[in-house]
């Protein structure tokens, strides 16, 4: 993390299979140098759908789980990075995703925080003409996802 200038701090409430922590340290370095984010901090919660859904129904008034939700900062703290956002993705919507699409944990939730990590950047594409969705195709054939 030093050397990029930024860093994605992981809190596990839910444990993912082995090897999808470093696989996802992994997406947000090679997301983040892509899109020419040269220093930041942004944080990750992998959660259960009930801790997902409660902040589905506090922030977008929405009472269901759902995968990942963003919330954007961008405030620049006095000292240190930037803080991007906060990413909160469920593991249990992941794994259900993941089987009814054939594909690993690993790779849903790399999918996921992918689309998490353009969200706290400012992308939106429930609001832009298709750039969001372009990119983020761009960036999963790039990072082979």
């Amino acid at each position: 993390g030093v050397a990029s200038g930024v860093t994605a701090v992981f809190t596990w409430r839910r444990r993912p299979v082995k090897g999808a922590a470093k696989a996802l340290r992994t997406v947000a370095r090679q997301t983040l140098a892509r899109l020419a984010v040269t220093h930041g901090e942004v944080g990750v919660l992998v959660c259960s759908d009930d801790t997902i859904r409660q902040l589905n129904r506090t922030y977008r008034g929405m009472d269901e789980p759902t995968d990942v939700l963003a919330f954007p900062v961008g405030e620049r703290p006095p000292d240190g990075p930037p803080y991007l956002g906060d990413i909160a993705i469920s593991l249990e919507t992941a794994r259900r995703q993941a089987m009814a699409r054939g594909a690993d944990e690993v790779n849903e939730l790399s999918v996921l925080l992918l689309h998490g990590l353009l969200h706290v950047l400012g992308y939106d594409h429930e609001r832009d003409l298709g750039q969001m969705s372009s990119l983020e195709q761009k960036l999963r054939e790039e990072l082979g996802l």
